[in-house]
């Protein structure tokens, strides 16, 4: 009796432990009954919010969903703009679930993965037709805070009936994914554009784009045109700057000639002016007694005629008058 109430009570406790399921802040709870979600009056699944809930035990299992806002970063990728240039993008995305139910049905059992590829499918999709309708500068300068706007309210809303828009494969793999959803809850769902996240139950939070580079080939393009840029302008500054130095020697040479030939014409003119005064000194000199003026110029012929060596040779007749004054007074007195 007594190891009979001892099972009993072990089963109550298993029983009461099984039944019990805790919801952690952060996440949601969906409630399945044989591999079938648990739904209310209205045939719309069960969410349970964070805190202690209980369940059929053996017969109920709970399937959690992380309700924080999410990040998926989406790897670089090739787009054209409307100038057809080619881009190399880079950027990611922030997202969360805003309907768990609408999620858990349309992701196949809450599965991330699979709602990732659909949001990175119809993200690169919408990107594209965003990046095609402007040009690299648009882009690059004050529309980008608009062009991420843009994406996300796009993602959000979907495309309206006014939209001239291509059926792509994420449009069409999630159009069947609400209409999975809109058949397992007999249409008791509240209607949503079956082209946007919230078909899936999810809600683009932000888009940002991290960098924006051009393709390799047309950066190394770019650069080499750059480069030959710079060198035709430094071609041109050096050109310059030899004219300019060519003109500057130029006008220097001329400076110096032209200085050099005004201080010879002024050396040229004071040395004549010197030799005339000193000529005049001379005259003026020798005129007041003409037999010394005579007698110094034989002198300095004499100085002039015979070298230091002696060795010098003249052929003279000794009555010549260059010898008049090595001769004797009263010979020359006779001579004259």
């Amino acid at each position: 009796m007594r190891k009979s109430f001892i099972v009993i009570i072990v089963a109550v406790l298993v029983a009461l432990y099984t039944s019990v399921f805790v919801v952690h802040e952060g996440q949601r709870g969906i409630v399945l009954r044989f591999s079938k979600v648990v739904r209310d009056a209205e045939n719309k699944p069960i969410v349970y919010a964070p805190g202690l809930h209980f369940k059929v035990p053996f017969i109920e299992t709970v399937k959690t969903l992380d309700a924080r806002i999410q990040t998926m970063d989406i790897q670089a990728d090739r787009f054209l703009t409307s100038e057809n240039k080619d881009l190399i993008v880079d950027s990611y995305l922030k997202w969360r679930i805003i309907d768990f139910s609408r999620y858990y049905l349309a992701t196949g059992n809450g599965d991330i993965s699979q709602a990732e590829v659909l949001l990175k499918r119809k993200f690169s999709d919408r990107l594209r037709s965003e990046i095609g309708r402007l040009d690299v500068r648009g882009i690059v300068t004050d529309s980008r805070g608009r062009l991420t706007t843009d994406v996300r309210d796009a993602l959000n809303k979907g495309t309206t009936d006014g939209e001239a828009v291509t059926t792509s494969e994420a449009d069409d793999a999630i159009a069947s994914a609400a209409a999975r959803v809109e058949k397992e809850t007999a249409g008791k769902q509240s209607a949503v554009n079956p082209n946007s996240m919230a078909a899936l139950g999810i809600e683009v939070v932000d888009v940002r784009i991290k960098q924006i580079n051009l393709p390799l080939e047309v950066s190394e393009a770019i650069f080499q045109r750059m480069r030959a840029e710079r060198e035709a302008v430094a071609r041109r500054h050096r050109s310059q700057g030899q004219e300019e130095a060519e003109k500057l020697r130029a006008t220097a040479d001329k400076q110096v000639t032209e200085t050099l030939a005004k201080a010879e014409r002024e050396a040229r003119t004071l040395r004549g002016s010197g030799d005339a005064e000193a000529a005049k000194l001379f005259a003026d000199a020798f005129s007041q007694d003409p037999d010394f003026y005579a007698f110094i110029r034989s002198l300095r012929a004499y100085e002039k005629s015979f070298s230091e060596g002696g060795k010098d040779v003249l052929v003279l007749s000794p009555d010549t008058d260059f010898f008049r004054y090595m001769k004797a007074p009263e010979r020359r007195a006779v001579q004259r």
